[in-house]
Formats: C-alpha cells, sequence, structure tokens
C-alpha cells in the first residue's frame, strides 16, 4: 500500500476508535456473521489501529462500514492490501452523471413511446420527421435501442397482431433507415431475427412467432432488407418441417411469395423442390395432412404465377404503402444499394464475427475471420491427397493454402462437372473465389498439349455466374498483353481455350477490345490470326453470324469492328492459300465475308 495513503487515512481510524471507546467498554461478542463485530471490540482494537498492515480483517471491515466514512473499493481485498481510495466528491460526481442519464433515457423513451402510439398512415410523415429529429438531437445508439424496444413492445405479443398495424410500423422504420442511415434497420433487424431464432428454439405456443417473421416479411416488402435473408429463413423452416414450421411457410410465402419470385424465380423453384421432397418424405409422420398439401399448393401457384389461388392474398396494401414510402424518403437516400444483403447466419453470429454489413462500425473482440477455423479444414482437404499431387502444387508454385486446395481439386477429379461442384463446395468468397479463375487458366497454359478440360470447366462457371465471366476476361486481357513472355506451348493453348469460349458464348467477342489494332506487332498478329481462324473454321455458320451481330449494335464497339474488319480481310485472308489446302482457304474465305457482313448488320447508315 502506498505509504502516503496509510498516513492519511491512520489519523482517521485512530480518531474513530478513540471516540468510539470513550462511550462503550467490556469484551467483545463473536458474532454469526463473519466481518461483522460488535460496539465492544472497540477499546482492544485501539492499540492496534496505530500500524495499518496490523489491522485485523473483522476490525478492517467495521471502519469501512461506518456511514460517515464511505469508501469505495473497486477490487477485492487481498492480503490485507489496501486499493485505489476514490474521494467522496468524485463518487458523487459520477452518480450525478448517472442519475443524469438515467433522466434523459426516461424521457427519451416517453417520447419515442408517445410517436409510436399515435402512429398512424395520415400522421405518418410528421411522426417521421419528428424521429428524424430526434436522432438528430440524440445518440443513435440510445435512439436504435430504445426505439426497437418501444416497436417489440408494440408488435411482438402472444396473439396475432393486425397486419396492417405491424405494416405501418415497418414503415417507419423503412423510412429512418432510408433517410438517417442503415444502421436503424440494422439494428432493429439484428434484435428482430435474434427474438424469432430464440422463440423458434423455444417451442412457444404463442403467436409471437408469426409477429416477428411478419416484421422480417415486411421488413423485406419496404427494401430494408435483401431476398438472401428471406430464403435464408425458408430453408431452415423446411429442413424442420414439422406443423409448427409449415404455418410460418405459409405465412411467410403469402406476405412475400410473389415479389421473392420476381428477385429470384431459380432461388424459390430449388426451395419448392426441396420442399415437395421432405413433404414425400414426412408423409405419414405429419398427421395434419391437408396442411401440407395445402402448403405445396401455394408453392406451385407461387411457381406458376398464379395469385388466384392463394386464398387471402391481396398486394394492394403494400403497394399503397409503398408508393407513400417513395414520397417519404429523401432522394439522396433512396434505391436499392440501401438494402442490407446479409444473411441469417451473419445476422445471428454478430456478437462473434462483427457485423460488416454496417459502414462505419467499430468492433473489438476476436478475429472478425475465424483464420484458424478455415486453415485448418482447408488442410483437412488437402490431407487427403496424396503427397505426388502435393509436390507437383509445390513445382507450379501454387503458394496458398486456397491456391493449393484448388489445385488439388482439379487434379484429382473425374471430369470438369466433378470439379465444378467439388470447387464449390470449397466455400470461397470474394477475392479467394478469383483463384479459381486464375488457377484454371494458369493449369490450361502449363499443359503440354492442349487440354479441352479446362475450357469445359472454364465455360461451367461463365454460364453458373457473370461474376465469373467477368474475372475470366480480366484474366485473359492480362494474358493477351504479356504475349511477348509467354511460350509457344502457353500461347497454343491460350489460342484453343479463348476460340472455345468465344464459339460457345461464354465470353462475347468484344474480349479482343484490349488489343489495339493500330499498333499491332508480330506476336499479336499470330495471336490473333489463330484465334480467328479456329472460331471462323470450327463455327457453324449460323452462330458464327450470331457471335458477330452481338457486336454489331453497340456504338462503344465501332473502332473494334473496324478493326476486325480489316484484319479479316487484309491480314487473315493474305497468303491463305499458302498455308492450307485450297477447300480450306475457300471455306475461310466464304465465313470471312459472312463475319463482315455479320458486323455491319446493325450499323448506322448514312441517310442524304
Amino acid at each position: 500500500s502506498d505509504p502516503s495513503e496509510g498516513d492519511d487515512v491512520q489519523g482517521q481510524w485512530e480518531s474513530d476508535s478513540s471516540s468510539s471507546s470513550a462511550d462503550d467498554g467490556g469484551e467483545p461478542e463473536d458474532s454469526d456473521i463473519p466481518g461483522e463485530v460488535e460496539e465492544e471490540e472497540e477499546e482492544e482494537e485501539e492499540e492496534e489501529v496505530g500500524c495499518l498492515p496490523h489491522i485485523t480483517q473483522p476490525c478492517f471491515s467495521k471502519y469501512v462500514s461506518q456511514p460517515e466514512h464511505k469508501a469505495e473499493f473497486t477490487t477485492p481485498l487481498h492480503n490485507h492490501s489496501a486499493t485505489k481510495y476514490v474521494p467522496p466528491q468524485v463518487r458523487k460526481a459520477q452518480e450525478t452523471l448517472d442519475d443524469k442519464k438515467r433522466e434523459e433515457l426516461g424521457r427519451l423513451k416517453k417520447m419515442v413511446n408517445g410517436l409510436i402510439n399515435r402512429l398512424s398512415e395520415p400522421n405518418l410523415s410528421s411522426i417521421s420527421g419528428q424521429m428524424e429529429e430526434l436522432y438528430m438531437a440524440n445518440s443513435r445508439k440510445d435512439m436504435n435501442e430504445t426505439l426497437t424496444h418501444t416497436l417489440m413492445n408494440a408488435c411482438v405479443t402472444a396473439v396475432a397482431m393486425p397486419a396492417r398495424l405491424i405494416m405501418e410500423h415497418v414503415l417507419l422504420v423503412s423510412i429512418l433507415h432510408h433517410n438517417v442511415g442503415i444502421e436503424v434497420g440494422a439494428y432493429f433487424l439484428e434484435a428482430v431475427v435474434k427474438k424469432f431464432d430464440e422463440l423458434c428454439k423455444s417451442d412457444a405456443e404463442g403467436k409471437e412467432c408469426e409477429n416477428l417473421l411478419a416484421l422480417i416479411a415486411h421488413l423485406y416488402n419496404f427494401h430494408v432488407v435483401h431476398s438472401l435473408l428471406i430464403f435464408d429463413i425458408l430453408k431452415k423452416l423446411v429442413s424442420t418441417f414439422t406443423e409448427k414450421e409449415i404455418e410460418l411457410i405459409l405465412f411467410l410465402l403469402k406476405n412475400v411469395g410473389f415479389s421473392l419470385r420476381k428477385d429470384d424465380a431459380l432461388a424459390l423453384k430449388e426451395l419448392i423442390t426441396e420442399a415437395q421432397r421432405k413433404a414425400n418424405a414426412a408423409e405419414k409422420k405429419l398427421q395434419d395432412q391437408t396442411r401440407v398439401r395445402f402448403m405445396l399448393e401455394t408453392m406451385l401457384a407461387l411457381r406458376n404465377n398464379d395469385m388466384r389461388k392463394i386464398p387471402g392474398y391481396d398486394p394492394e396494401p403494400v403497394e399503397k404503402l409503398r408508393k407513400f414510402q417513395r414520397a417519404l424518403i429523401h432522394s439522396s437516400g433512396s434505391g436499392k444499394e440501401t438494402q442490407l444483403r446479409v444473411s441469417l447466419e451473419s445476422l445471428l453470429s454478430a456478437d462473434r464475427v462483427g457485423r460488416w454489413w454496417i459502414v462505419g462500425s467499430s468492433w473489438s473482440g476476436v478475429p472478425m475471420i475465424d483464420d484458424t477455423n478455415s486453415k485448418t479444414q482447408q488442410k483437412l482437404r488437402i490431407g487427403k491427397v496424396s503427397s505426388k499431387i502435393m509436390e507437383l502444387a509445390r513445382k507450379q508454385r501454387m503458394n496458398t493454402d486456397i491456391r493449393r486446395s484448388i489445385f488439388c481439386v482439379l487434379m484429382t477429379s473425374e471430369d470438369f462437372l466433378d470439379a465444378f461442384e467439388k470447387l464449390l463446395k470449397l466455400g470461397l468468397k470474394d477475392q479467394q473465389e478469383r483463384e479459381i479463375v486464375h488457377v484454371i487458366l494458369y493449369c490450361s497454359l502449363q499443359e503440354k498439349t492442349y487440354n479441352p478440360f479446362y475450357a469445359f470447366l472454364a465455360n461451367k462457371f461463365c454460364e453458373y455466374e457473370r461474376r465469373f465471366q467477368v474475372t475470366f476476361q480480366f484474366s485473359i486481357w492480362d494474358k493477351i498483353r504479356d504475349l511477348e513472355n509467354l511460350s509457344a506451348t502457353a500461347i497454343s493453348n491460350l489460342v484453343s481455350l479463348l476460340a472455345h469460349l468465344l464459339r460457345t458464348k461464354s465470353l462475347p467477342l468484344s474480349v479482343l477490345k484490349v488489343i489495339e489494332f493500330g499498333e499491332l506487332d508480330k506476336p499479336k498478329v499470330r495471336f490473333l490470326r489463330q484465334v480467328l481462324s479456329m472460331l471462323l473454321i470450327k463455327t457453324d455458320a449460323e452462330e458464327l453470324s450470331d457471335i458477330f451481330v452481338r457486336m454489331s449494335d453497340n456504338p462503344k464497339l465501332g473502332m473494334l469492328r473496324e478493326g476486325l474488319k480489316l484484319f479479316l480481310t487484309h491480314f487473315l485472308l493474305k497468303n491463305v492459300q499458302a498455308r492450307g489446302s485450297a477447300e480450306e482457304a475457300s471455306l475461310l474465305k466464304e465465313r470471312v465475308e459472312l463475319a463482315t457482313k455479320a458486323l455491319q448488320a446493325k450499323e448506322p447508315k448514312l441517310k442524304l
């Protein structure tokens, strides 16, 4: 303990003990409670007060508990060592601040409660304006907590809430989400989803789950959240598939089914197929078969876009409120870019991995991405591969775990479909996903002879998602710019790969716009001649015309069209007789004429 502190406290304790010893006397009695001392003990302890380290624990507790000498100890006492002393005036200031904060929060809660109680469609404009003013005057954290707590109390009850009431409450959140900031909708959405997940696991008998699901559905209707979350919830409900889950699936599809069909018809079709499979598997277990049949009929009506077969479906109230919403949202905050594209898993694990969907949110804790877990998973996948493949990966300079994983999948797959499925199961995201394209292109160019396996695999990825098509285009541009540094085998493989992707329309002909026709050098002339010759000869006339017509009406590709026409007539047909048979030369000449006409098919004509 600090000697100076001990001296200050010592004088007080001596004066207290001496004054108390003058009044009382006698032997101390044992106390039932440890640390509690009777008044008679004071005389005997008076002599020991002089030295701070020798104060016994009972006497120490007694003097600490004196009301006129309040002292605050921030940590438990160990080995009779004194802790930091907080002066009374500082304690009083802290307590005053806490009381003031509590009072402000209470006043804020009353104001928000008053506004929410008066909420209706006619006065929604004025109430949303007052809410925005409250957000400007108070901290976002306090406002988000207060608003979410008030809305949850108003909408989440044991009885089913009127649909109109829930829509108006969610519309208020949507307006604030667009006008104030996306953290408003994000905080409310996270609270609702966590509460819904908690109630689903607890098997609650009331209508709380339906009310929470209605809140989530209308958050999607009013463009606060993306359809990704709705599909995640539906998949979770379909995977469980009990009577309660069937009710919730029906309720959710009735509210947002046709909007989901408009946003992602393919995902809805896959969900319906999975639900049908689950219904067939659980046919004997479920008692209420009519409810299951009704759910399947509703799903089929959604798939066929038949609104009449869904009883009670009325999109008019939502459409009316959407128009009202557009009028109340400021122009700067409108648009679908404010939609939260967040999954169910991300929301439920927000406390552990952070809230990446809120721009500028601060977070401290465990690493946001569990690198150790992902690395162990990748190592487990790689560990099943033979040492020969691993050695080959090392020789090909696959210097990261992700690249090694992709390389091992490519080398050990049965065919391109097997490789495609395995690569998708790696679960790579964003930048990691692009490594698939880079490794496929690298391996294709490293082969001693052209292997069509990589071309078919590349074609499959281009058909699967447009982002893979864009990545392949950029990667091929990099290779074309670096042609002089590539070997003859690599250039030959690149020619065959690019011709295949152009022939199957996986990549458009505009991929050649990276070539400057005014500054052609020998490697690029040779490369372009081989690509176009292969494309013209190996493609059917109808398909070839379609490939070239696609770029004839784009005004931005005028320079590329002129460059291609000049190259086809001047470079490609020059000395064609000497380089091949007469039959091949005739066919090439015919195809060049066809391609040139296709390039001019939709060009604007100059009228005199």
